[in-house]
């Protein structure tokens, strides 16, 4: 009996091209908002910085986290669909992911136009030093356009779906554009815990 352990997936354990070129990627935008988040750190402890709970939307922004978790889920229901052929589930996850991250980002339109009506903006604050406006649109902007890009990306590869591009099992293009999503998730995490609830 042999010890290894046989998979029926052929793709299991396999890195294609694409898999390592977006992790390659990914290493190196986590090195930039690793960057990001450092600098808000060294500014926030040489300022006499505001309590960030006294300004954001905390409760709402907690939302928006829970929402985007979710959509990682239904990024992995998505793929595990396809694995099993399964077309219908395959596209309604997918779906729900790009729903996800659009509201997301409905979401934090919001909370900017709300910041801004309050005299938060990207070089002012009426109540505090300037650097605090523009660290938080700097950093939450800057993974907002990686949203942006993951739910123009999923568009994409669900429009190849509808074609019937992944009908084979093939999920290969899935399981990229799921590394791409789920960075994105882990980032907002670690964006959420230091600039909002620290």
């Amino acid at each position: 009996m042999s010890s290894a352990v046989e998979h029926s997936d052929a793709q299991f354990g396999k890195a294609t091209p694409g898999k390592i070129g977006m992790w390659i990627f990914l290493a190196t935008d986590g090195m930039s908002f690793s960057g990001f988040l450092l600098g808000y750190a060294v500014l926030r402890a040489s300022k006499n910085w505001p309590h960030p709970a006294d300004y954001l939307g905390i409760e709402l922004s907690g939302i928006a986290t829970f929402i985007l978790v979710c959509s990682s889920v239904s990024m992995v229901m998505s793929i595990d669909h396809c694995k099993r052929k399964n077309r219908k589930g395959m596209l309604n996850w997918l779906l729900a992911t790009i729903l996800g991250g659009a509201i997301f980002l409905g979401i934090q339109v919001y909370e900017y136009v709300h910041l801004v009506n309050q005299g938060i903006g990207l070089s002012s604050f009426y109540d505090g030093p300037s650097l605090f406006g523009s660290t938080f649109y700097m950093i939450t902007g800057f993974h907002g356009l990686h949203v942006l890009s993951g739910v123009i990306y999923l568009i994409c590869i669900y429009r190849q779906a509808l074609l019937g591009k992944y009908d084979n099992g093939d999920y290969n293009e899935l399981e990229i554009v799921g590394l791409f999503w789920h960075f994105v998730d882990l980032v907002w995490i670690l964006v959420f815990t230091f600039i909002y609830l620290i």
